[in-house]
């Protein structure tokens, strides 16, 4: 049964997704559905990567508590910065250095500081191991590198190794 349906969720939801567009319960679309929800898991099959462990999951925890608090924080900063005088501002682009080199590690962290308000990951570079961040408001750009490594980058080398 899992060599027809390697990702059972998915192809529930599919056939539910197709069923839902289509607003009919016609044999016809219950075949096609059922066709849908069969064959794309099977085509997209090699997509998938098997899950990756958590070596920590307390570390992982951790870092969400983290990040949750760092998004409220930074929208009420961003929030006074926009609406106080512009002239205050001091954008930045900061090139923070990695010493993650975990796919998933890399590419949470560029999700996290893009996910914080008032950065944004512009480019994550891998051949030198850096990803260059914009920041809204930057007074110390080293600073900045230092806060996202310590706060994040730390965290995910420890969960992802």
């Amino acid at each position: 049964m899992t060599r027809l349906f390697p990702y059972p969720i998915l192809s529930a939801a599919l056939f539910a997704a197709w069923l839902a567009l289509a607003r009919t319960l016609e044999p016809a679309h219950l075949a096609l559905a059922a066709a849908l929800a069969t064959g794309i898991p099977l085509v997209a099959r090699r997509l998938f990567e098997p899950p990756h462990a958590i070596r920590s999951p307390a570390a992982a925890v951790r870092l969400t508590v983290v990040v949750l608090y760092d998004v409220i924080v930074a929208n009420l900063i961003v929030a006074r910065l926009v609406l106080g005088p512009m002239d205050r501002l001091r954008p930045a682009f900061v090139t923070v250095p990695l010493d993650a080199t975990h796919p998933y590690a890399v590419s949470l962290l560029a999700a996290i500081i893009t996910t914080t308000p008032g950065t944004v990951s512009v480019d994550v570079r891998l051949a030198e191991r850096a990803i260059l961040v914009h920041a809204l408001d930057c007074a110390d750009p080293a600073g900045l590198a230092a806060a996202i490594k310590s706060r994040y980058e730390r965290p995910l080398m420890e969960i992802f190794g």
